[in-house]
C-alpha cells in the first residue's frame, strides 16, 4: 500500500499537503526526494525560533518568500547575514519584538534583497528616526511597513545599569516619517500605532508623498486629530482602509463630507475608542462608501439612529464590531440584524444588556454569519423560549465570562450551530460535563475548545472519538486523571493541551494523554504539582512530535538539560 500511495499523481499530493500545517512540511520533505520537490513548491513561509536548523532549511526550501523572526531569541544581527547569503528572493520579513533594532543585519540584507515588499518592525525597543531612514534607504521597494508600538520603557529598564540617560533613544517624530515618506514612493500600507510624538504633520507627509497609500493604522497616537484624518481621506484617492483610536470627532462632521466623497474605495473603517457623532455616520452613509468592515468598539457619542441609518445604506457589510457600545439592547440588535444579510463576523462583547435573544436572532437573520463574539454579556440571564433556526455557517463562538450561562443554553447553541469549530466557554462557571458532552456530540467539526476555569468540569464524559479536536484549553478546571484518560483515548489528533493549574492531574493522566495523542505538539503543566520532573524527561523521549512543554513550577530543567531536550526538538521552558 505504501508503494501505491507514493505513485499518486503530484496534483493529489499537493492537495493533501495543502491541508497540512506549514510547520509539518519540513518533516514531510525528509521522506523522499519526490516529497521534497512537492513541499518545496508549497513551502513559502518560514517561522524561525532557533538558529540550529536555519541554514539547512534555507538550503532545502528554495521557494521561500516570507521569513518570520519575531519569536527568535538570540542575536538577530547574526541571523540576517545568513538569510542575505542564501540567495533566496524574500519579499516579506518580520523582525518584530526584538530587544534592539538590527541595523547592521538589515544593511547587509538590504544590499542583497532588492524586492522586499513587507517589513514588520513592531514592538522593537528604541526605534528611532535614524532607523526609519535606514529602512527607506536599503528597502526602497517597500509597500507595507509596520513600525507600531516601539517599547522604549523596556529599553530603559534593560540598559539603565550600563548606559547613561543621555544616550537613550528618542522616539520617532514627524521628521522621521517625513524622510520615510519621501523615499518610499511605493508605500501602500503603514501602521504608526503607539508612536506618541507623531502629529497631523506625519499624515500630511504621507498623504502628499505616498500617492499609492491604501491602508493606514494610527492607534494610540495622542497628538493626531480629526484634521489629520481628514487630510488622509481627502488626499489619498486609493485609500480603502483607515483605522484610528482615541479621536474626538467634532459634532458637526460637515468637514468630512468632501473628503469622504473623495475616498470612493474606502471599504474598512475603524473608529475604536473614539468620540463620534450621528452626523459623521450620516456623512459616511451619504458618501455611499463600499463598506465591508466597520469597527466602533468602545466608541461613544452616537445613537441608534446614526448606526441604523448607516447600516441601512450599506447592506454588504461583512465585519461589524460594536463591542462595549453601551446603549445596545436586545430590541436594538433585532433592528440592526435586519440590515446584515452579508455579515460574516460580529463582536458584541461587553454589551452588558444583551441576552440569548440577540444571539439567536443573529443566527436567524444573518445567514452568512461565521464568527460571533459575545463575551461578558447576559447570556443565560433570560431564557430564550422561541423557536430557533439552524445556521450551519457559524464556525466560531466566543462566549467568555458569561456567568449566567448554563447547560441548557449551551445545548440549544450546539443544536443551532452544528458546524462549530471553535467554542470558548472559559469562566462560564455553571457549565458542567453535561453541556460539554452535548456540544461534542452535536458539533463533530469542533477543533478548538476553551473551558478555562470551568470548575464544574472534572471529566470529559465522552465515549466517542473526536478525530478533529486539536486544541483543548482547560486551565484552572477540575479535570483529573480520568478525564485525561478519556481525552487520550478519544482525541488522538490533539495538538495542544493546556492544563495550567489543574491541581488534580498526576503523572498517570499526563502519560496516558502523551502516549495516545501521537501528534501532540504542546502541553502546559504549570502548577500541576502532582506531575514529577521524571515525567517531563519521559515525555520528551516518548513523544517525538512534542515541540514545547511548560513543566510544573518545581520541575524546571537546568540549562544543560534544556539544551539536551532542544537537541531532541522540544523546548522545555517557563510559561
Amino acid at each position: 500500500m505504501g508503494e501505491n500511495s507514493v505513485d499518486l499523481p503530484v496534483e493529489c499530493w499537493e492537495l493533501i499537503f495543502k491541508r497540512v500545517e506549514v510547520h509539518h512540511l519540513a518533516s514531510i520533505s525528509l521522506v523522499c526526494k519526490r516529497f521534497l520537490t512537492i513541499t518545496n513548491q508549497l513551502m513559502k513561509s518560514l517561522n524561525v525560533k532557533y538558529n540550529h536548523f536555519l541554514p539547512r532549511l534555507l538550503r532545502r526550501f528554495r521557494k521561500l518568500s516570507e521569513i518570520n523572526l519575531s519569536d527568535f531569541r538570540g542575536e538577530i544581527d547574526y541571523l540576517l547575514p545568513q538569510i542575505a547569503g542564501s540567495g533566496l528572493d524574500f519579499q516579506a520579513l518580520d523582525v518584530s519584538k526584538q530587544m534592539n533594532f538590527p541595523s547592521n543585519g538589515l544593511r547587509i540584507l538590504g544590499s542583497k534583497l532588492k524586492n522586499l515588499r513587507y517589513l514588520n518592525c513592531s514592538r522593537i525597543c528604541s526605534l528611532r528616526d535614524e532607523d526609519l531612514d535606514l529602512i527607506a534607504q536599503f528597502f526602497p521597494s517597500l509597500e507595507e511597513l509596520d513600525i507600531s508600538y516601539p517599547d522604549y520603557m523596556v529599553s530603559v529598564f534593560s540598559y539603565q545599569s550600563t548606559v547613561s540617560s543621555s544616550s537613550f533613544s528618542k522616539p520617532i517624530t514627524d521628521d522621521g516619517i517625513c524622510s520615510l515618506s519621501i523615499k518610499l514612493k511605493r508605500l501602500r500600507k503603514i501602521n504608526l500605532s503607539g508612536n506618541h510624538l507623531i502629529t497631523d504633520k506625519s499624515l500630511q507627509f504621507l498623504s502628499t508623498n505616498c500617492v499609492q497609500l491604501s491602508e493606514i493604522v494610527i492607534h494610540d497616537c495622542d497628538l493626531v486629530t480629526e484634521k489629520g484624518i481628514n487630510l488622509v481621506t481627502h488626499r489619498c484617492a486609493n485609500l480603502n482602509s483607515i483605522s484610528v483610536s482615541g479621536i474626538r470627532f467634532s459634532v458637526a462632521a460637515s468637514i468630512f463630507d468632501d473628503s469622504l466623497a473623495c475616498t470612493k474605495a474606502l471599504s474598512s473603517v475603524d473608529f475604536t475608542d473614539s468620540n463620534i457623532s450621528d452626523e459623521l455616520l450620516y456623512s459616511m452613509a451619504k458618501a455611499c462608501l463600499p463598506l465591508k468592515k466597520l469597527i466602533l468598539y468602545r466608541s461613544h457619542g452616537f445613537t441608534v439612529n446614526g448606526i441604523l441609518f448607516l447600516l441601512s445604506k450599506n447592506q454588504f457589510l461583512q465585519y461589524l464590531d460594536l463591542g462595549q457600545v453601551e446603549f445596545l439592547t436586545d430590541e436594538i440588535m433585532f433592528e440592526i440584524s435586519k440590515f446584515l444579510p452579508s455579515l460574516t463576523f460580529i463582536n458584541l462583547s461587553l454589551c452588558y444588556e444583551l441576552t440569548e435573544f440577540t444571539l439567536f436572532n443573529l443566527i436567524r437573520n444573518c445567514p452568512m454569519l461565521n464568527e460571533i463574539k459575545m463575551a461578558c454579556t447576559k447570556l443565560g440571564a433570560k431564557e430564550f423560549t422561541s423557536d430557533f433556526v439552524v445556521n450551519p455557517q457559524v464556525k466560531s463562538l466566543d462566549l467568555l465570562r458569561n456567568k449566567c450561562l448554563g447547560n441548557e443554553s449551551v445545548k440549544k447553541i450546539a443544536l443551532a450551530c452544528p458546524n462549530l469549530q471553535l467554542l470558548n466557554l472559559s469562566y462560564c462557571c455553571h457549565i458542567t460535563e453535561e453541556a460539554i458532552e452535548e456540544v461534542l456530540k452535536r458539533c463533530p467539526e469542533i477543533r478548538h475548545l476553551n473551558v478555562n476555569s470551568c470548575k464544574g468540569l472534572k471529566k470529559f464524559l465522552i465515549d466517542f472519538e473526536l478525530p478533529k479536536l486539536e486544541v483543548i484549553c482547560a486551565t484552572k478546571s477540575s479535570i483529573d486523571d480520568e478525564g485525561l484518560s478519556l481525552i487520550g483515548k478519544n482525541c488522538r489528533n490533539l495538538l495542544q493541551l493546556d492544563l495550567h493549574y489543574c491541581v488534580n492531574v498526576t503523572d498517570k493522566g499526563v502519560k496516558e494523554v502523551v502516549q495516545n495523542c501521537r501528534a501532540l505538539r504542546e502541553i502546559n503543566l504549570k502548577w500541576c504539582d502532582q506531575v514529577s520532573v521524571d515525567t517531563i524527561a519521559w515525555m520528551v523521549f516518548s513523544r517525538p512530535s512534542l515541540r514545547r512543554i511548560i513543566p510544573p513550577c518545581g520541575s524546571f530543567p537546568t540549562e544543560s538539560q534544556k539544551n539536551f531536550y532542544l537537541q531532541h526538538g522540544c523546548l522545555v521552558c517557563e510559561g
